[in-house]
């Protein structure tokens, strides 16, 4: 009789706790804790992942699920987005705005082709290079809803819709440089699913064959002729797919005239079968082309009505979490216009703030609850702030019912010891909705509202040493009520109320070195009052703000572009957070918006194996 080590090449092992690293799928041992058998289990499924800027459908696409590019859409966007495995920044704009285009290739080197500016079809070809479209030779026949897979040297584009007709068999090849025509499809067919890595080696899935039905055909592409394998078992259009002609997923589309569907299928270089779901049926996104049958991105589309959303599929024996905002302890005192500070979410502080009437109250975090502590010198709203529990520092602020005393008191620096405040050197200017970074002997504060109203902003900035302010170099912005992370050699401001009014929100940010100010990467949005960020200037964050009005969007900063992560779980604007993270790990935010007294806490993606007990059955 066999036996496991014959088997596995392995004997089962005996543990007193699981292991959690250098486990492969199937292993099993004995647990001598629980006295259980235990093994790990493959596991398939879709999990949100941050969404895209844009809700928008009918897009061309390319990359796979750590390097995404997103194209066009209607009525006939430029507009191109970027996922890197966490969030979306963006990208090149195209040349020619398109809808219903397609794309295929890598996020580095895409290809588009086809589509439709919302009065005619499209033949217009481009290039990406990962910064820019560049125009290349043109199809031979123009259309929309068109598909194609490959890479950017090696690919083909088939059926679609070309002028007065519902569908077509026409099969076009790139080379990288030029068009020559393919073998035909065996069926007509536009908005299909599409796999395969390079022009002797595609897939065409499913899609409409004559409007409004859906064909179940599938058809493989060896770089000369079309042939029919295994049929797949849901027909549907407007579907995404990706992969080899061994190894591919579809998923998602519409079973015209029916219902949309969130039907994911597996293919195995035989047959087609069912797997996990999307968890909301969609149709109309992007391709993904070349990649692997055992991961996939869903990007955008329309539910019917378009969608931001984007999910990420793994086949693998681990279990993995994505990032997400969460709900914590509420602030004891509700209010907006706060100042907060802290490196984790266990020693955060927030004080004063206002909505009726204007508060002194500082509260501190302890990762469940606020406990009320000693008040800060003065009441105030819309201060700065930086630092951590034990050495925080307050600046300036706002008291609208005295603002005639405020040229003086709006220099106030407030140093927090994690008991007591006390107060600092005076500052350099008149301001408030000035912003900070940095630590309390060594922070930078820019920026502001000045004196006397109605304000104006300011382009200033100052450092501290921790005894006293010292004039710097301005900023190129203007701006108040921004957000503002890293060191005093090292810092970013983002956003904010800025010009040509007093408070328009803006998408600028900037990047401090310790003397000068220099541009950064602009922020997802145009956005103000988003005070609730931090972290170094190679890992920043922004949480909320108004854009122009309360947002839940976040951002997260490399240093060089900034891109969306999970959004809040409500709108927040004028809120608190932690500007001494070492990261968005350890991000928070609070206070503002609709529920003045909400915390939320993030928390980073996270990965572990899927561990299953072993019972009789």
């Amino acid at each position: 009789m066999s036996t496991y080590r014959k088997l596995h090449g392995r004997a089962i092992q005996a543990v007193t706790t699981d292991p959690t690293v250098d486990v492969a799928e199937g292993q099993i041992w004995y647990n001598t804790s629980s006295d259980t058998f235990k093994s790990v289990v493959g596991i398939e499924a879709w999990r949100s992942a941050a969404s895209m800027i844009t809700a928008r459908g009918s897009t061309g696409g390319a990359g796979d699920q750590t390097a995404h590019l997103v194209f066009g859409g209607p009525p006939a966007a430029t507009t191109t987005e970027e996922f890197n495995g966490s969030g979306w920044s963006v990208g090149g704009a195209l040349n020619t705005g398109s809808n219903l285009l397609s794309g295929t290739g890598t996020q580095t080197a895409g290809l588009k082709a086809g589509g439709w500016t919302g009065s005619t079809n499209q033949n217009n070809v481009e290039e990406y290079n990962g910064t820019a479209w560049t125009a290349q030779n043109t199809l031979s026949t123009a259309r929309r809803n068109l598909d194609g897979a490959g890479i950017q040297t090696s690919a083909a584009f088939w059926g679609g819709q070309p002028p007065g007709a519902t569908s077509t068999v026409e099969t076009e090849e790139y080379d990288g440089t030029s068009w020559t025509g393919g073998g035909n499809l065996g069926t007509a067919r536009k908005q299909s699913g599409a796999a395969g890595n390079a022009v002797t080696a595609l897939l065409a899935v499913s899609g409409k064959n004559f409007d409004p039905a859906t064909t179940s055909n599938v058809e493989q592409y060896d770089g000369t002729s079309w042939s029919e394998i295994n049929n797949i078992n849901t027909a549907r259009s407007g579907l995404g797919g990706g992969g080899t002609t061994t190894s591919a997923l579809v998923y998602g589309g519409t079973t015209q005239p029916g219902p949309l569907v969130a039907n994911t299928e597996s293919w195995n270089g035989t047959s087609w079968s069912e797997t996990a779901d999307l968890s909301t049926a969609v149709t109309d996104f992007a391709n993904i082309g070349a990649t692997t049958g055992t991961n996939a991105i869903k990007s955008g589309g329309s539910t019917p009505s378009a969608t931001a959303a984007t999910e990420e599929y793994n086949k693998s024996a681990n279990i993995i979490t994505a990032g997400a905002w969460s709900s914590g302890g509420n602030l004891n005192t509700a209010r907006y216009g706060l100042g907060g500070f802290g490196a984790t979410q266990d020693t955060a502080v927030a004080f004063v703030g206002r909505d009726t009437p204007i508060y002194n109250a500082t509260e501190e975090y302890n990762g469940n609850s606020w406990t009320t502590v000693n008040n800060y010198p003065q009441s105030v709203n819309d201060p700065g702030s930086c630092g951590v529990l034990t050495a925080g520092l307050g600046l300036g602020g706002l008291y609208p019912n005295d603002i005639g005393t405020f040229p003086t008191t709006g220099r106030l620096t407030a140093e927090y010891d994690g008991t007591n405040w006390t107060s600092g050197g005076s500052y350099t200017y008149d301001a408030w909705g000035t912003e900070m970074a940095g630590t309390q002997t060594a922070a930078i504060a820019s920026g502001g509202h000045n004196y006397p109203m109605p304000p104006g902003n300011r382009n200033n900035s100052a450092e501290y040493n921790g005894s006293s302010w010292t004039a710097g170099n301005n900023m190129s912005q203007v701006r108040g009520i921004f957000s503002a992370g890293g060191s005093q050699t090292a810092s970013f401001a983002c956003g904010g109320r800025s010009s040509p009014g007093v408070e328009d929100p803006t998408n600028l940010c900037e990047e401090y070195d310790g003397t000068n100010w220099t541009t950064g990467g602009n922020y997802i949005v145009a956005v103000k009052e988003n005070t609730a960020g931090g972290g170094p200037q190679t890992a920043g964050y922004v949480a909320g703000g108004s854009a122009p009005s309360a947002t839940a969007i976040t951002g997260t900063y490399d240093g060089t572009a900034w891109s969306t992560n999970a959004n809040l779980p409500g709108a927040q604007q004028n809120n608190g957070g932690t500007s001494n993270n070492t990261g968005p790990s350890g991000a928070m935010s609070f206070g503002g918006g609709t529920d003045k007294d909400a915390t939320y806490e993030f928390n980073q993606e996270s990965t572990a194996l899927n561990v299953k007990t072993l019972t009789q059955s």
